[in-house]
């Protein structure tokens, strides 16, 4: 998958995600793009770790699952410290 490819698979999952898990957790449209990718990141990492399968094609099922997957895992973590960080204010 190209660099693009991986953007935009970035940017649908963290929006899935966020739809997924909604909260205050922060942030618009590019920290979202940040949380996916990442998120993506850590779900292929995960998916090759765990399953043997990681993020080869776009149109793949496993290639979206774990990319959401991950997503939703660095919105969790997100939103620990995003709220921390909101209650000593």
């Amino acid at each position: 998958m190209g660099f693009i490819g991986f953007l935009l698979l970035g940017l649908i999952a963290g929006a899935i995600a966020k739809l997924i898990l909604p909260g205050r957790q922060g942030g618009g449209w590019f920290v979202t793009l940040l949380l996916g990718v990442v998120g993506a990141m850590v779900g292929g990492w995960l998916g090759g770790v765990i399953f043997d399968v990681g993020l080869d094609s776009f149109f793949s099922l496993s290639t979206w699952l774990l990319a959401i997957g991950g997503s939703l895992v660095v919105l969790l973590i997100w939103g620990i410290f995003a709220g921390r960080s909101a209650k000593k204010e």
